[in-house]
């Protein structure tokens, strides 16, 4: 089965630290990925820039509305993901709770699937 890994970040986090510390965490984060490589277990990853520089498009009853962020209503942003293939949830949170991540943001661990189940 797949999992998504996202990486849940409190908005603003990354401006509080300095270059070399976001560097530092950075480079934990890719010692991560590399780790499920290793183990076979990563279909991809990648990490995201701020939803400084995102938007948002909804199209309600045929009308199209993007709005630029940062996203003021949202307390957190998914900062990166991690897609992998384990048997079962257990084993997908155990690798959530390897990710470096999970120290300074909230792992967030859903199935893939067909959304029309629940």
């Amino acid at each position: 089965m797949a999992y998504m890994l996202f990486v849940a970040e409190p908005r603003g986090q990354r401006a509080e630290r300095t270059e070399e510390e976001g560097r530092a965490l950075y480079a934990r984060m890719q010692r991560y990925a590399d780790d499920l490589k290793a183990r076979g277990v990563l279909r991809a990853y990648s990490s995201l820039k701020s939803d400084a520089d995102g938007q948002r498009l909804q199209i309600r009853a045929g009308k199209r509305s993007l709005r630029d962020g940062p996203f003021a209503e949202a307390r957190e942003m998914i900062g990166g993901f991690f897609l992998v293939d384990c048997g079962t949830r257990e084993e997908a949170v155990e690798l959530a709770a390897l990710c470096p991540a999970a120290e300074w943001a909230t792992m967030e661990v859903r199935e893939t699937g067909p959304c029309y189940l629940g």
